[in-house]
């Protein structure tokens, strides 16, 4: 038997993503059978002021198609609350730790967090030919699966599959597109999106970035300056740079908070004609290259006459600069001979700061070799990441783009630098921004023939000291960001300082469990394997402490759209449990629920004891006779509850 999961991703087409983010915002174009009313499309824009583009350019690389798949997809794992953790030191806890694939948490959470994210920072891995990426999917579809599905012939399916386990530009730009095309739909309308790069994928990531965001959402090409001496052995230059790009979901309402100024900014502005409107600095009114409309003499209050400088012209119309006159914004110098500069009143400035540029000094923001030397000592002197960014470099995207209540998101969370930005931010501002993390289970060794675990070529330190996966290092560096930031602030520290996480694993159900969901049948009227159990950490064969029912719960909880600290309360029939949310939504997961269940939840139906609107089941815990018995009693009720069964 199939599950709900599958039969909805046998279905999906490369554009499925693109045609349900077009059916909820453009409904009125759809049909009742689901088609896109094209003529009704081209009647409407007809009828508007749209200019056509005929002419345009798009990026095209193999696997374009199989990436634009992906993200319409279903997740097809589970998820695993760690038991241990959530319910220990992370229980008071709103931030959030996925340990798992990325291109799975991404869709587990479209519908909870949804238009939901403020800021998003990635450092995705660059593709520099060195081992730092290859391409990780086994495109779990036979050969002519995959040739029906995408309609390719047999060279365009060879092509295809030579990407698997590469690092092509093809490859990465397959990797990448999805995951984007998810993360778009989890940020705000203000919500902004900072993206880690280097020279080798810049040009190919700002390209899908505009097709995904819209070119007119893009919002800045920050060039960090990471290194701050040469390196000599290179042949010809060292690379002292990398680039974050930067987008917005709706660049016409985003504005950054700017940067605060520092005491040297503010020292520039003084008030030396006692001019009533406060202190202010002055700029010059000429610009480059020359606009002949605006060269023309001005005279000073002692009576030179000036011009501007050959091959500039004045930065202000005649009209503007005589009302600026007027206004006593124009200084002349304290004896009136100098020439003309305009004023910048201070309390005039945008309140939320110093507008950025797009070139971050290691001064202000930290370079590599600062950001390796701080992970280390954090981290009791050893070397576990190759290059980790600064903490302060993601604190400015931070600072610029986010307020106090914000949620911050990391799905390349590497080491777990934006947790601890986060955490100095909220210290340094009083704040109350959460953070999501997310990353892959990286192992830290491999199998040799024997059986036996070997430390890779990078993750030897951290092997050695017990480290088997990143995601493990990243939980522990945050750990010890959090004591590092309240030993630090331990006069100031708020009380509700948020400085642990929830921890949840996003896996795969086992072969076993995926063989007896193949082999179950709804019509049987006896159950002969728990399924419930499949789920749980145990069957999974992952820590947490996890019961199958948790497993079962926290995955439809986000799949209907609820946050992770949504309420939940136990409803007892007899002895079986259930669980509901709000007055909502009873679900009902585990076997055991025999006709005298039945009646007890129709009588507190029916008498308003407990008020729902849907009771959604598990429906490998029922057999057939149970399934119909509940059905038909939840059609009889005066008050519509809605069953809905899950595979």
């Amino acid at each position: 038997m199939k599950t709900d999961n599958e039969k909805y991703n046998e279905a999906v087409q490369p554009n499925t993503a693109f045609l349900n983010e077009l059916k909820e915002k453009l409904p009125e174009f759809f049909t009742k059978d689901g088609s896109f009313d094209l003529d009704k499309f081209k009647r409407q824009l007809k009828n508007k002021n749209v200019n056509e583009l005929r002419e345009g350019y798009q990026l095209n690389f193999v696997g374009k198609d199989y990436a634009r798949r992906q993200a319409g997809e279903m997740p097809s794992s589970v998820i695993v609350p760690d038991e241990k953790q959530n319910k220990g030191v992370g229980a008071n806890s709103r931030n959030l730790f996925f340990t798992g694939d990325n291109l799975e948490v991404l869709r587990h959470l479209q519908n909870s967090y949804q238009n939901k994210i403020d800021l998003i920072y990635i450092d995705p891995p660059y593709n520099t030919g060195q081992d730092d990426f290859t391409y990780p999917d086994k495109f779990e579809y036979t050969d002519d699966q995959l040739e029906d599905i995408f309609g390719l012939d047999d060279d365009q399916l060879a092509r295809l599959k030579s990407i698997q386990g590469k690092s092509s530009h093809s490859a990465w730009l397959t990797f990448m597109y999805p995951r984007l095309q998810l993360a778009k739909h989890l940020l705000k309308k203000t919500g902004v999106i900072f993206i880690s790069i280097d020279d080798n994928e810049d040009g190919n990531l700002k390209e899908i970035c505009d097709e995904i965001f819209g070119e007119s959402n893009f919002l800045a090409q920050v060039v960090w300056e990471r290194a701050y001496a040469p390196i000599n052995l290179k042949k010809n230059f060292s690379p002292s740079h990398d680039y974050m790009l930067v987008y917005g979901l709706n660049s016409n309402i985003i504005e950054s908070n700017g940067l605060s100024r520092s005491d040297n900014a503010d020292s520039r502005y003084n008030n030396p004609d006692n001019d009533p409107r406060g202190e202010w600095s002055s700029s010059d009114i000429s610009v480059g290259p020359a606009i002949p409309a605006n060269i023309y003499p001005i005279t000073t209050p002692s009576g030179r006459v000036v011009e501007p400088p050959a091959g500039r012209s004045w930065r202000l119309s005649q009209k503007a600069f005589r009302e600026r006159l007027a206004d006593n914004r124009i200084w002349f110098g304290s004896d009136g001979n100098g020439v003309p500069r305009i004023k910048r009143f201070k309390s005039e400035l945008k309140k939320t700061g110093i507008t950025p540029m797009t070139i971050w000094k290691y001064e202000d923001v930290g370079h590599s070799q600062e950001a390796t030397q701080d992970l280390q000592k954090l981290m009791g002197g050893k070397k576990y990441f190759a290059y980790p960014k600064p903490v302060k470099l993601v604190q400015r995207a931070i600072q610029l783009y986010s307020n106090d209540d914000s949620i911050i998101m990391d799905f390349f969370a590497g080491s777990a630098t934006t947790a601890e930005a986060v955490m100095q931010q909220n210290i340094e501002d009083q704040g109350h921004r959460k953070f999501i993390m997310v990353q892959l289970p990286e192992k830290t060794y491999y199998l040799n023939k024997t059986g036996e675990k070997v430390p890779t070529k990078g993750g030897r330190a951290a092997f050695e000291d017990g480290f088997m996966s990143v995601d493990e290092i990243a939980r522990e560096r945050i750990r010890r960001a959090a004591n590092k930031i309240k030993n630090d602030n331990e006069l100031t520290l708020p009380e509700d300082f948020d400085g642990s996480f929830k921890h949840y694993r996003v896996v795969k159900p086992s072969k076993q469990t995926l063989e007896n969901i193949d082999n179950f049948d709804p019509n049987n009227i006896n159950l002969f394997t728990n399924m419930v159990e499949g789920f749980s950490s145990n069957s999974l064969s992952i820590p947490g402490n996890t019961s199958g029912e948790q497993t079962i719960l926290t995955t439809w909880l986000v799949q209907d759209g609820y946050p992770f600290d949504e309420k939940v309360e136990k409803v007892k029939f007899d002895d079986y449990i259930a669980h509901k949310v709000e007055d909502n939504r009873l679900y009902l997961i585990n076997e055991g629920w025999t006709s005298d269940e039945t009646k007890k939840l129709l009588n507190q139906l029916g008498t308003h004891k407990l008020n729902i609107q849907s009771v959604v089941i598990f429906g490998y815990s029922f057999n057939v006779a149970e399934l119909r018995e509940l059905e038909n009693g939840l059609k009889q009720l005066d008050s519509k509850v809605t069953l809905l069964k899950r595979y």
